[in-house]
């Protein structure tokens, strides 16, 4: 079985993503094709960074993860081909696979090169899925590309600490489905900085004191049911190994979410500071 995933900003109003599919299919029928998330915000590279970084290692390895968002092809940006952690990602060389080798060396990259090779009027769309569908059936890497060895980073997803180790500065860089605030700080970061210290998050004017394991154990109490906890802040570190902040069982369509009732919005600074 050969599983081909599927991460763009297309949304499911138009025919993107079925004629995706479709040129899949005709290049590969044996593929097994698998949709992460096609409602990535347009061109939101930082966001998409995110998704296959969280997604990726829920798929046996030798998965082909083609992600298209900002993918056109331009004087900055040409299209790659990444193997990292026996798993393959194809993808325009905008910052987004840098989550990826920021945690792993890459095995192998190449800038993809067989754009003569197609028809003229092919799309970048073509290329990716001619890549990925090479790659698939078990081709190797060098016969669609040239080999190089670096890319792109986005910087913005990368926390920073303060010189004297008694603070953790971070970004909110995803806002979910629930509302729930996703920033860049990551549990090894916070484990290595905290060294058992004592902690805070600060966010705006509204602070949380503790990290909890999952979203349940908000209700501290066994005098009193889970339902009296509802609405209450909370953070946790999320599958994905990300602090994010959220409302305990509160729907975003009716109550509000951390996204509304906290005021956290994409790009704004959570702090993690530490007392002593």
């Amino acid at each position: 079985m050969s599983i081909i995933t599927l991460t763009t900003d297309y949304g499911l109003k138009d025919h993107f993503v079925g004629a995706l599919k479709g040129k899949i299919l005709s290049e590969y029928p044996e593929a097994t094709i698998i949709d992460i998330s096609h409602y990535i915000d347009p061109f939101n590279t930082l966001e998409a960074s995110y998704i296959i970084g969280a997604a990726f290692s829920s798929f046996p390895k030798g998965t082909v993860h083609i992600i298209g968002v900002d993918m056109e092809r331009n004087k900055e940006n040409q299209h790659i081909a990444m193997q990292w952690n026996d798993s393959y990602f194809i993808a325009a060389d905008n910052g987004i696979l840098s989550l990826l080798s920021q945690k792993i060396v890459p095995q192998k990259i190449v800038a993809i090169n067989i754009h003569d090779h197609l028809a003229n009027d092919a799309s970048g769309l073509d290329v990716f899925v001619k890549s990925a569908c090479h790659v698939a059936k078990g081709g190797l890497l060098h016969v669609i590309g040239k080999e190089i060895h670096s890319i792109k980073e986005i910087t913005a997803l990368k926390a920073s600490v303060s010189e004297t180790k008694n603070a953790i500065k971070g970004q909110v860089v995803y806002i979910d489905h629930f509302g729930n605030v996703v920033t860049n700080i990551t549990k090894k970061l916070f484990l290595e900085v905290a060294n058992g210290r004592p902690y805070e998050i600060v966010m705006r004017n509204k602070n949380i004191k503790t990290i909890l394991p999952n979203y349940s154990a908000i209700a501290s109490s066994e005098k009193y049911p889970i339902k009296n906890y509802e609405g209450e802040k909370l953070a946790l570190f999320n599958e994905a190994g990300y602090l994010e902040i959220a409302i305990f069982r509160s729907n975003p369509a009716s109550v509000g979410s951390a996204h509304s009732l906290l005021g956290l919005n994409y790009s704004d600074v959570v702090t993690v500071a530490f007392t002593n």
